[in-house]
Formats: C-alpha cells, structure tokens, sequence
C-alpha cells in the first residue's frame, strides 16, 4: 500500500511500513511542510492514505470535500508505536482506506468512517 505519513507523524513509523512491504513517504523529509491542503492533494494525486496525528484533514475531506485515498488519524498513540499500529490497520482496514474511509485509532478503540456513512 503507498502512505503519506504527515510531518506530525514520527520518522520512526516509517521503517517498520517498508519492513512490512508498504510503499511510504514521510512528508518530514521534505525541505518544507506544504501545508494539510497540498499534502492531501499529494496523497490523493500519489493515491497514498495519508497518516496523522491531527484532525484538520477529516475537516478538509468531510467538510470541505477534498479528495483523498483513506485518512488513519492517529489518537495519542506512542510514537514508537505509530509505525507498528499503523502496519496493523494498514492490513485489516486497507479495502476500506483505499475506497475513502477515515480510520480514527485511539487505544481503546477504532472509528471507521466509511466513503458513504460514519460507523464504529
């Protein structure tokens, strides 16, 4: 699967995606942060689920209706945990990132919002 991880997102996450097969790119690399709208629009145009910590790019595609190919918000989940987490629902939920649905991981549990409908 190819993923954007968001500068917000650690570095460290990286690894263990390539470690599991995933094509991943981490915007922190980058000389400059281009901002949530063009990172969206580069996942989108790079057909990459975009990862991250915050929840402006939910507003973006749920309220101001921009493209995406799957959002995964993570919610306070250790940055040495990101990049395993991340692998996990990568694997169970990558049918459903791919057809637009915003995956939301807190510790205790996962929100999926589908293309269509917000379910749990």
């Amino acid at each position: 699967m190819k993923i954007l991880l968001d500068t917000c997102v650690s570095g460290v996450a990286k690894q263990p995606l390539l470690d599991l097969g995933h094509d991943v790119v981490w915007s922190g690399d980058w000389p400059k942060d281009p901002g949530d709208e063009a990172l969206l629009a580069i996942a989108f145009t790079e057909q990459r689920v975009i990862v991250t910590l915050d929840n402006d790019f939910g507003e973006l595609a749920t309220l101001k209706g921009h493209k995406h190919c799957g959002i995964v918000r993570l919610v306070q989940v250790r940055a040495l945990d990101q990049g395993p987490i991340c692998g996990k629902v990568m694997e169970k939920y990558g049918e459903e990132l791919l057809s637009g649905a915003i995956v939301t991981v807190e510790p205790a549990r996962v929100r999926i919002r589908s293309a269509n409908k917000p379910s749990e």
